[in-house]
This record gives C-alpha cells, structure tokens and sequence, in this order.
C-alpha cells in the first residue's frame, strides 16, 4: 500500500467508475495510485461489478436491488418534493433518441446510482463528484449536482464521445462540469468542435510510474516477435492484422505473433487463423494481468496496432498499450486511425500503415529488420517522447490542480 499524505480534514473526492478495479482499465489503477500519493482524499464507488479495495481504500459498489425501492417509492415520491427537476429529466428523455441500447442502459445506471446514494452523499458530501467516464459515472455526477449541488467533472474519452455519435446526454453534462479531462487533442477538438466551453476542457494524458526497464534491440530478429494488446472488438482491425500475418507468411518470413486480449470476436479469429493456415504462428493469449503484459512486451519486438472506426463509430483515442510499448523498447507500427500518431510520429517514434494496406505492413516490418540504426533510432526517441509526455506523477498533478480547483466554492 502507497504511503499516505492526506491532511487529516482534507476535503474528499468522491471517485465514480464503471468497474474499477478492471484487468482492462489497470491506467486507471495507476491513476489512482497517483492521486492518493498527491495527498488527494478519495471515496472509490463501482456502478458495475468491481468492488473490494485497492491500495487500503474500499471500492463502494452499487446492488442494483436497491432500485426496486428507487422506482417504487423514492421516484415517485419525488416527482412530487421536485417537480421541475424530474419533470425536466423526463422531458429531456421524451425529445431524444439514445444513440444505443446499451448507452440507454447506461445512463440509467448512473441515474439509479444517484437515486440510490444521494442520502449517503446528503450526509456526507464530498467537496467533488468526479466521473471516470462521460457514461454512467458521470450521469451520476451531473444528477446528484441537481438534486444536492455538489460539484462534478468528468472524464471524456474515446467511446463516451465517437460510439453511435457520442453519449447521449453528455453535452449537458460537459456544460455544467467544473472541468473536463480527455486525454488526446483529438478528444479536445471533438468537443470544441461541438460548442464545449475552451476553458473547462484539459488534456490531461494517462501515464506510467514507475518506467518499465528499456530493453535493449534484439540483435537477430529472426523470427520476428510480434505482438498486439487489444479487445477482440471491431474498433481494433484485427481482420486487417490478420490480413499483415498472411502477407508476411506468404513472402516466407519466419515470424511468431502473440494476441493478448479478448472478446466477442474470438471465436471468428480463431476460425480465421485456422482457414489462413497461420494457427502455429499466432497465439491467442487471452486476457492477462498487467505484469504478464510487461513480460510479454519483453519477448516482442514489434507492437503493431491496426485500429479502425467501427461501424458505430467507435474508435480509439491513443490506447495505453502504445505508450506502454514505447517505454519498454517495443518498436511500434501503427494505423493512422484517431489519435494514434499523437505518440506515434511517422519516421520519428515509430512506422505508420494504411490499415488496410499489408504489403505497406510488410515493408515497414522489413525495413525494421534489415536497419538496425533506424531501429534504434525510432526506440530511443519514442522513449523520450513517453517520459515527457506519460509520466504519471507529471500529469497527475495536473489532475490533481484541477480537481483542487473545482473544490474551491
């Protein structure tokens, strides 16, 4: 457990996340690992599965049978005590469609859940509702800002703003935040884009402490150790990695492949791997803890990434696992899709392909192979691009500042 330098009466930060602590999400377990060793109070809540404690702190979770009562007794008690208030709500619902389903769902997550905890934060407020997400943390956020005017900010990210067009109600809540954290410039002009106030919105990176170890280049790179850290979701291409995997096969180049990851489209890689015949050099690991993912950018020589927009629109900001690569000494190959080539500067900290282009895939792993200056240079610049730029107690204190001056009154 981090050591403590909280002030006895500071005042506390109510954290909200989705699910925390998440195998997928451990940038966030960094992030709060930081901000306590800023001095920072915090209140950890879960709205979805998690719970347990992380670094001394309890993670409060939401039983969503507490609803039951919310919708028959709380709820219409207060479309009498709040009449404007919940009638607003309701109308507000009338006049838009949800982008989706499942943003539907999460918005009423993040409502019940201050349906349900806004007498526990009544009695004890906390000086800062912070959502993690623009979802359903921050639906809580900006609902208990209603019912009981305690202040909020938020996070805003790549899904809360590209799946389906974007959150459903997240330009309100961007509105009344006390600030917003989005961690590429491409989220930040998103939002300028759609009349978010300048002022309010930060770029504010995620970032790593300690930095892993900085391998040194693997002389023979034969076979070619290549590795991807990814969901098994649209928004990653991995039909087009696969796509890199047969090219590279097919021109007689020895190469092992390492997928770490999972989800719905596993079951259609694996069938795809096995139609392309490349089964025994593409592995398939699964979802690992994070000290396995360090071990395994260890083996790699080359992260590739082939990121797309999904058909819901959904795509990445800058994932973590690139930054992560490039403080390890993993070169990198990416597509030119979202914020990528904010980090990945083409000829400076790492190559970049057209996704849908494998032999341009096959030329670049080529020229990594048979140019060990460029190799190096490429490693060592993306290196010095990630200690400036994702240093967790750097950008944390940044966080850090604006969290202490949304508490101000």
């Amino acid at each position: 457990m981090g050591q403590d330098h909280r002030l006895p009466d500071s005042p506390a930060i109510a954290l909200l996340f989705t699910t925390f602590p998440k195998t997928s999400e451990t940038f966030l377990q960094r992030d709060v690992a930081a901000l306590q060793a800023q001095g920072l109070r915090l209140r950890l809540y879960s709205l979805w599965g998690g719970g347990g404690s992380f670094r001394g702190l309890p993670v409060r979770t939401f039983n969503k049978w507490r609803l039951v009562p919310l919708f028959a007794l709380t709820l219409p008690w207060n479309c009498l005590r709040r009449p404007r208030l919940i009638g607003a709500l309701f109308a507000g619902v009338a006049v838009r469609r949800p982008p989706g389903w499942l943003n539907f769902w999460e918005n009423l997550l993040g409502a019940g859940f201050a349906g349900c905890f806004y007498r526990e934060f009544r009695a004890d407020p906390p000086a800062l509702v912070h959502g993690a997400w623009a979802g359903a943390p921050a639906t809580a956020g900006w609902l208990l800002w209603r019912i009981l005017g305690i202040p909020y900010s938020t996070g805003a990210h790549a899904y809360d703003l590209y799946e389906h067009g974007g959150d459903w109600w997240l330009m309100e809540k961007i509105r009344l935040a006390r600030f917003v954290q989005t961690s590429t410039a491409m989220g930040r002009d998103l939002l300028l884009e759609r009349g978010a106030p300048p002022d309010k919105i930060h770029v504010i990176r995620r970032g790593l402490d300690p930095f892993p170890v900085f391998k040194p280049l693997r002389g023979a790179r034969t076979p070619w150790r290549l590795i991807c850290v990814a969901r098994l979701v649209p928004k990653k291409g991995l039909d087009h990695q696969l796509a890199v995997y047969a090219a590279l096969h097919a021109a007689g180049l020895a190469f092992e492949a390492r997928i770490v990851g999972d989800g719905p489209l596993r079951r259609r890689i694996v069938a795809e791997l096995t139609r392309l015949g490349l089964s025994d050099r593409v592995r398939l690991l699964g979802t690992l803890p994070q000290e396995e993912v360090w071990r395994e950018l260890a083996w790699a020589d080359v992260l590739l990434h082939t990121g797309v927009i999904a058909p819901s629109g959904d795509r990445d900001g800058l994932p973590n696992v690139i930054p992560e690569a490039m403080a390890a000494g993993v070169l990198v190959v990416t597509s030119p899709v979202s914020a990528t080539t904010e980090a990945v500067h083409p000829e400076r900290t790492g190559l970049v392909a057209a996704v849908d282009q494998p032999q341009a895939w096959l030329a670049a792993l080529q020229r990594l192979a048979a140019d060990d200056a460029l190799a190096e240079r490429l490693r060592r610049t993306a290196r010095a691009w990630v200690e400036e730029n994702y240093d967790a107690r750097r950008n944390t204190a940044t966080l850090a500042a604006c969290f202490r001056e949304a508490m101000q009154p």
